[in-house]
């Protein structure tokens, strides 16, 4: 039985246990061997499935900080891939402030990968937090109709007012960029046409 196994068979059972069996898994998926770097972020992922989110964040947290960057690497996918399953009251209960101060963390790392996951982990939290936002002040369904632009405009303004009282000056920035580069790709893809076969674009 391997240990994506073990984690879908006994899920939160494993959870007292699970410390030493971590440092294992983060040292095996920042080796270089490929065979067994697979296996242990197969183990990893299936860890974060079938485990409790608010069980296992705190448990992942201090590799976030881990010297070795591969390490926090993998820590930061998984941590990503977790908060979702939070919901939106799990993720009061875990303190967005909190949250947000991780992302904004993780989008400075040197790796790739883990500034990779803050992004994903940025967006995650951006959603969640317009979504609370909307369904506290009864936006949802007492608001009078307004164009899509306004809406958005509003909600940006909310998230950007959040992150800039929550984190210093340059972890907000960096966290509305990514979040408000996200939107305006999406917008530039919708719009831009690019140029038909066989006509020739001068240079």
């Amino acid at each position: 039985m391997t240990c994506a196994d073990i984690f879908k068979a006994y899920g939160d059972l494993m959870v007292d246990s699970i410390d030493p069996l971590l440092v294992q898994l983060f040292l095996k998926s920042s080796q270089d061997k490929r065979f067994v770097c697979e296996a242990a972020e197969a183990a990893l992922i299936s860890m974060t499935s079938w485990i409790a989110p608010s069980a296992l964040l705190p448990k992942m947290q201090p590799y976030l900080k881990n010297r070795n960057p591969r390490i926090r690497a993998k820590a930061s996918m998984c941590f990503s891939k977790s908060v979702p399953s939070l919901g939106v009251e799990g993720i009061k209960e875990y303190g967005m402030d909190k949250l947000v101060q991780i992302a904004a963390t993780q989008l400075s790392d040197q790796l790739p990968e883990s500034r990779e996951a803050a992004r994903k982990l940025a967006l995650e939290l951006q959603a969640f937090y317009e979504k609370s936002q909307a369904s506290s002040s009864g936006e949802v369904d007492d608001a009078p109709a307004t164009s899509p632009d306004a809406d958005a405009d509003a909600g940006a303004e909310s998230w950007e007012a959040f992150c800039q009282s929550k984190l210093s000056p340059l972890s907000a920035q960096a966290i509305l960029r990514v979040t408000s580069t996200t939107k305006e790709g999406v917008a530039v893809g919708v719009t831009s046409t690019p140029p038909k076969e066989g006509v020739t674009v001068g240079c």
